[in-house]
């Protein structure tokens, strides 16, 4: 198993000019700055006439400098007054349609206050189909999957390839799993699968849709071409968005610059940190324009680690400079392309964090790096909590708790959906984890899901 944006614009009022006198102090000499030219505030330009009225007698200053007698003749007869711009009135929340931003930040505040601490809870963790409703494997969405979805409606749900046999039963199961979810808390599920193309893929190559794998990445990437790895996600989300899915976690960000190592060799796009943060991008733009949320992975990047995560623990002894030089170019460049997710892997970086918990757990790499450093604003997932880089170091209990505290907002596929639940529940009420800090994380998945998914 492998494995955000927006900014608010915020619109200011300015003082207009008082028509009985020219005052010198600072606080006029400040409007007058405002007024000339272009209106940072409101966006708008000046006409010819106000510019002309606003600097055509006695002083004004500009930029610093004072302008004296900027029409007419130095002995013009004009009288030494300013004409009083037209009055702006005040936004009024009762006579104005508000923004955009503050629509979706009412109706996400307005949800959040409706839900229990457990619904709360419940949105931060995606899981397997079979951590929650019972049968194993899940091929289909019954009852059984509306009560367990009534009494722990979590965030999402992951499917791989032994959930899928085909078309008519992937498509009937995903609607009736979304149906449910709305049904519990009125808020869908993210519904996800590892889609990356080649080694990694649940659809493309599987006989019982008939849809051909569009290949490993690292062909992709060897073209250099962002226009055919554009092109290819375009096509896996053409593909995946009528069976259901709203959430791919690709594309692979990692560099896989290791010459002693193959653990991503055929799912990067390749070795040159250049090349793939240009193929990334491109993937991102492809998916999202085709509707489609993604993930880039597996952040800071484990392409030159030589074990597998999934195994045990990983680890790479690079300092911070160095992750800025290579590993960190193509996530960066996802993240300019408003990238929804960022998946944290469970790579060890003890010449930054100082120890060998993984990074997913840290919060010199999730919060301090990718948040702060970085400015990444969407939602931070962990890879799955069930791998054994994980369990050197926290029992399932701990795992999401830990992931929390670190600064991610889901945890990934614990393997013990119930005991991580019940862990989060026990850790808010000891303190170790605070609902301000739950709230902040809820919040991101609200907008995420009220801004990309239609419900």
């Amino acid at each position: 198993m492998t494995r955000d944006f927006e900014k608010s614009n915020q619109d200011g009022n300015h003082q207009n000019a008082d028509s009985s006198r020219v005052s010198h102090s600072n606080h006029q000499n400040a409007d007058n700055r405002q007024d000339l030219g272009h209106n940072q505030s409101t966006g708008r330009f000046l006409d010819r006439r106000r510019f002309l009225a606003l600097s055509g007698c006695g002083a004004v200053t500009l930029g610093g400098f004072l302008l004296v007698g900027c029409t007419g003749s130095s002995q013009s007869s004009a009288p030494n007054t300013l004409q009083e711009p037209p009055t702006e009135k005040p936004f009024d929340a009762e006579t104005q349609t508000p923004t955009d931003e503050e629509q979706l930040n009412r109706k996400v505040n307005e949800m959040l206050d409706a839900m229990s601490l457990e619904q709360k809870v419940a949105q931060l963790f995606i899981v397997r189909p079979e951590s929650i409703f019972g049968a194993d494997p899940v091929i289909q969405a019954g009852e059984q999957t509306r009560e367990a979805l009534k009494q722990r409606p979590v965030g999402g749900i992951i499917y791989f390839g032994q959930n899928l046999i085909d078309t008519a039963q992937t498509t009937t199961m995903l609607a009736n799993t979304r149906k449910y979810g709305l049904e519990a808390n009125g808020i869908p599920p993210f519904l996800c699968v590892d889609e990356e193309g080649g080694t990694v893929s649940r659809i493309g190559g599987n006989a019982g849709f008939g849809i051909a794998n569009v290949g490993d990445m690292a062909n992709v990437g060897s073209g250099n071409s962002p226009e055919l790895a554009k092109s290819v996600a375009v096509k896996i989300a053409e593909y995946l968005t009528p069976l259901g899915f709203n959430v791919d976690f690709a594309p692979v960000c990692d560099v896989a610059n290791n010459p002693y190592s193959d653990v991503m060799r055929e799912r990067s796009f390749g070795d040159n940190p250049d090349t793939v943060a240009r193929m990334a991008q491109a993937q991102v733009e492809g998916f999202l324009e085709s509707g489609m949320l993604c993930s880039a992975k597996h952040f800071p990047g484990i392409g030159a680690a030589v074990n597998d995560s999934h195994e045990a623990m990983i680890t790479s002894n690079q300092t911070i400079e160095a992750l800025h030089e290579a590993e960190l170019a193509p996530f960066k460049a996802a993240i300019e392309a408003r990238v929804p997710f960022v998946m944290v892997g469970h790579l060890s970086l003890p010449a930054i964090t100082g120890s060998d918990i993984p990074a997913s757990l840290s919060s010199e790499v999730v919060q301090k790096l990718l948040r702060e450093d970085l400015g990444y604003e969407g939602l931070i997932i962990t890879d799955s909590l069930g791998m054994g880089a994980i369990y050197e170091f926290y029992n399932d209990d701990e795992v999401a708790v830990r992931a929390l505290a670190a600064g991610c907002d889901i945890a990934l596929m614990p393997a013990d959906f119930d005991a991580a639940f019940q862990g989060v529940l026990d850790a808010l009420e000891t303190g170790i984890l605070n609902e301000e800090r739950l709230n902040a994380s809820v919040r991101r998945v609200l907008r995420t899901k009220l801004k990309m998914l239609e419900f």
